[in-house]
């Protein structure tokens, strides 16, 4: 592939002003939210204020390329039912984007075999769109940390506890939020004794009751989520859980409404947006993947609650994002049961940022626009330093 249309490494002579930052928008990715990755980071792209920042599209292949794209987000959207990818985006099969090693050098650099490098220029700060593993849950952080280059959300840390839902609730229950009932089947104990995991979500059934909802413990945007209501279609859900996760939960099934809440944040600190209700789809047994991105099943901005209820939760909200000691945004998803009360199910650290996903719908209720989003996002990473803080 010829370079002459990569973008260039930008030089800058003393009569020319500074250069303006530039944001590498890194999707894709190896788990199976690959696409709904895509689709976010086609509306990053769109929103993002090209007079401010230079832009540089990395997307990551299902096998795990790290390759150049273009910078075209209308190639970007779902379409026909199905999610884009990262192969059909690439500027080439075979080429890809090297990140530096070393914190003193932020420069990109782009390979193709028998060519040499070409040299991209230096990388300000990254966002990652990416969702699940290999991208949401502190790999691709660490990878950022140990290069020195700033990045959008949360640190290693907090995006490991956010993608694993049994350390998410363990954190949670120890801050004195309330959490849903649970139990855990580990790899182990499926692979060397079924029986014995099975008989174990039998007696929690026995104890909280029909339905279970059995899921992927470190996967999202519904993916791989079965709601079981009854014994005979257990082992079904549990190995399409396992599909997407050795580790799974099984859940109990709580009655109440569904209730989200923004956190973002600002110079002073984080921020709840309006909470927003996400009502029961009428074509789908529960809010799945489906109902969410395909279907765009609408959620209630704001949420029709009580004044009080919407300070609380937006209280647990924030306490939510300090409990997993999180950075720049989360969604935080609580159930408001029949007694009143607000359990959280879990928090997103990156999560759906399509202008139909809720996390943005919220803030625009709150008076912050999609693009202001992405904008303050890209500024309280560039405030941020890399390592310890």
């Amino acid at each position: 592939m010829s370079t002459e249309n990569l973008p260039q490494s930008p030089e800058q002579s003393p009569e020319q002003p500074p250069r303006k930052p530039r944001v590498a928008v890194v999707f894709g990715g190896r788990s199976s939210e690959h696409g709904i990755s895509v689709v976010t980071a086609g509306a990053v792209l769109a929103a993002i204020d090209r007079t401010k920042y230079d832009v540089l599209p990395i997307g990551i292949t299902r096998d795990g390329r790290w390759a150049l794209t273009a910078d075209e987000p209308e190639r970007m959207a779902i379409t026909e039912r199905r999610t884009p990818d990262v192969e059909e985006l690439a500027e080439s099969t075979e080429g890809g984007v090297l990140l530096p090693v070393d914190p003193a050098n932020r420069e990109v650099v782009y390979s193709e075999p028998g060519s040499v490098p070409k040299a991209l220029g230096e990388v300000d700060v990254v966002f990652p769109v990416l969702h699940g593993p290999y991208g949401e849950d502190g790999t691709l952080q660490g990878l950022l940390e140990l290069s020195g280059v700033p990045y959008v959300g949360s640190g290693v840390l907090a995006s490991a506890v956010g993608q694993d839902k049994e350390y998410m609730k363990a954190v949670f229950a120890s801050y004195g939020l309330k959490v849903g009932p649970y139990v855990v089947i580990r790899p182990r104990e499926w692979e060397q004794d079924r029986s014995g995991a099975r008989e174990k979500i039998v007696d929690f059934a026995g104890e909280h009751g029909w339905p279970l909802f059995v899921k992927p413990a470190r996967a999202g945007s519904s993916i791989g989520i079965t709601k079981v209501d009854d014994l005979a279609g257990l082992d079904e859900a549990i190995e399409e859980a396992r599909r997407h996760d050795p580790k799974i939960l099984v859940e109990a099934a709580l009655r109440g409404r569904e209730i989200e809440c923004g956190v973002l944040e600002f110079e002073d600190g984080p921020r709840a947006s309006a909470p927003a209700e996400i009502p029961p789809p009428s074509e789908h047994a529960y809010y799945d993947f489906e109902a969410k991105y395909i279907d765009s099943t609408p959620g209630v901005v704001p949420a029709p609650l009580t004044p009080e209820e919407t300070a609380e939760i937006q209280r647990l909200a924030v306490a939510a994002f300090d409990a997993a000691s999180c950075e720049g945004l989360v969604r935080a998803d609580f159930f408001l049961t029949e007694d009143d009360e607000f359990v959280i199910n879990e928090i997103n650290t990156m999560p759906g940022f399509t202008p139909i996903s809720m996390y943005p719908q919220m803030w625009q209720a709150s008076g912050v626009s999609y693009p202001e989003l992405v904008d303050r996002l890209v500024q309280a990473a560039l405030r941020r330093s890399t390592g310890l803080r």
